[in-house]
């Protein structure tokens, strides 16, 4: 009878306790792997969005368009930036903070004069004529690894090695990074050293996507991969191949690199070594 009644005490505070830890919903900055398989899609309309189990307040100001400091600091999140799902995030979409950012980080859809302005932010002469949006240029595999551009201590080289068919636009609806074409499977390495942020498929039209937190202003991403080989908040070096060119959500295969400075999509060629 007594070895009955301590069974059923285990019991009892087995449940109680099952119970409590649900109490508190998990959070879903953690250091899992994002599945692959389904998940919810971030979409984002107006000024607020409620958080669901896979997202990352990087991954959710990428899809916004904003950096994520000004996500956190909008609703009052310290680091390491820890989300719950069913939180609601507010985005601050003054008009006046939108103009200041679009001019700083020449995303405005005026003239060239305003992308030279911005080289010379980023400390970088290029070529002052207009690239098509469309091109057809070898990326060569050597160059890509053993080159490397230095531009306020990140330092740059190429993804992954390939054919470019489409270049970044300044246009409202252009295309806001390079696409490098190659056959499935191609290696994909991180472009500069930093911390994964991101590593999951929740972010329509990316399909499989890697985020990269380089330093307070710069992140890249890695989209349309078949395989992710690195997990969320593990450190990664420059060249470490990351994963494997695919096409989820594309049409060929091919790797969607973009560099976003402080929340802003950014020519990727500023900052990628010559071949």
């Amino acid at each position: 009878m007594l070895h009955w009644r301590v069974v059923t005490l285990l019991s009892a505070c087995i449940v109680l306790s099952a119970c409590s830890s649900r109490q508190k919903p998990a959070p879903v900055s953690s250091l899992e792997t994002r599945p692959t398989s389904s998940p919810q899609k971030i979409n984002i309309k107006g000024s607020s969005y409620v958080v669901k189990q896979g997202d990352t307040l990087f991954s959710i100001a990428f899809a916004a368009n904003q950096d994520f400091r000004t996500v956190a600091k909008r609703n009052n999140i310290p680091a390491p930036f820890t989300i719950y799902p069913g939180q609601k995030l507010f985005f601050d979409n003054s008009n006046n903070k939108n103009k200041k950012r679009k001019k700083y980080t020449n995303l405005s859809n005026k003239s060239s004069s305003q992308q030279r302005k911005y080289n010379k932010i980023v400390k970088k002469d290029l070529d002052p004529k207009n690239q098509p949006e469309y091109v057809q240029k070898e990326v060569n595999k050597k160059s890509s690894r053993t080159k490397q551009l230095d531009i306020k201590g990140v330092h740059w080289i190429w993804p992954t090695s390939g054919k470019i068919t489409q270049r970044f636009s300044i246009k409202e609806n252009g295309y806001k990074g390079l696409q490098i074409s190659n056959k499935q499977g191609t290696n994909v390495v991180a472009a500069a050293g930093g911390v994964v942020v991101y590593a999951g498929n929740a972010l329509r039209g990316y399909g499989n996507l890697i985020i990269l937190k380089h330093d307070d202003d710069y992140l890249s991403a890695y989209a349309h991969n078949s395989k992710l080989l690195v997990r969320e908040q593990q450190q990664v070096k420059v060249g470490q191949k990351i994963a494997e060119m695919g096409s989820t959500d594309a049409e060929s295969s091919a790797l969607r690199f973009e560099i976003r400075f402080r929340g802003q999509s950014v020519d990727p060629v500023i900052y990628l070594p010559k071949n």
